[in-house]
């Protein structure tokens, strides 16, 4: 069983994506503090693809308990990646947030509106992903071994 990650965060991680590579092409002061983010960035998306976010896919078939198979015990591999790795998760949230106030600094200096909005709506992201993403992924892990 192939596990995907919901649509709507697939989407806003690619509209992510996007407007970083916009700002990167920006040039000058903010190009070069949009490669630093994306710098830590890319890697920490690679692992959220990977292991974080796909889980989450299954929510919607797990709050109808009868819909629970066999097949989603495989996700347990990826829940408890993530659970032994949150730490490690939210560290680097914490240079990725570092990095983007540096790109808030610049960009304000060179008043590009659009980038500090970009900015902020990442450490949003950051922010939702720590508080509701991350915690859920986990819960699925730990409801599927409740039943298994």
């Amino acid at each position: 069983m192939a596990f995907k990650i919901p649509q709507s965060l697939e989407l806003e991680h690619e509209e992510l994506h996007q407007r970083l590579v916009d700002a990167i092409k920006e040039g000058g002061k903010v190009g070069e503090a949009s490669k630093a983010v994306a710098d830590v960035l890319h890697p920490h998306f690679e692992k959220e693809e990977e292991y974080a976010l796909p889980p989450l896919g299954l929510l919607s078939s797990l709050v109808e308990r009868d819909i629970v198979t066999q097949e989603m015990r495989n996700v347990l591999t990826m829940t408890d990646k993530l659970k032994a790795d949150l730490p490690h998760m939210i560290e680097e949230h914490k240079r990725i947030v570092a990095a983007l106030d540096n790109l808030i600094d610049v960009a304000k200096k060179e008043n590009k509106t659009e980038v500090i909005q970009f900015a902020e709506k990442l450490k949003l992201h950051a922010k939702t992903e720590e508080q509701f993403l991350y915690p859920a992924t986990i819960l699925i892990g730990e409801y599927l071994k409740s039943i298994f």
